[in-house]
């Protein structure tokens, strides 16, 4: 699922190479924390969050055909 999320956010950012994803696994849920540039955090945000959300139903829908959930946050800097 990591690597789907990655694809995703490279094809979105300017700065690809300034991407740091963690990845934190819990009994049921998966955390993703999202470091990037700071001229790419609205980039990954979006328009009144559109964005953000879209990736959220992505990550999910993947998390699900394994029975888990998955979170996912930018850290901003």
């Amino acid at each position: 699922m990591r690597d789907v999320l990655l694809e995703i956010l490279r094809a979105l950012v300017e700065s690809p190479e300034e991407l740091d994803l963690r990845e934190i696994n819990g009994d049921q849920t998966t955390f993703y924390e999202l470091r990037c540039a700071p001229t790419d955090v609205g980039t990954v945000i979006g328009k009144n969050g559109k964005t953000i959300s879209a990736i959220r139903t992505v990550i999910n829908a993947v998390a699900h055909r394994d029975d888990r959930m998955a979170v996912f946050e930018v850290i901003e800097p």
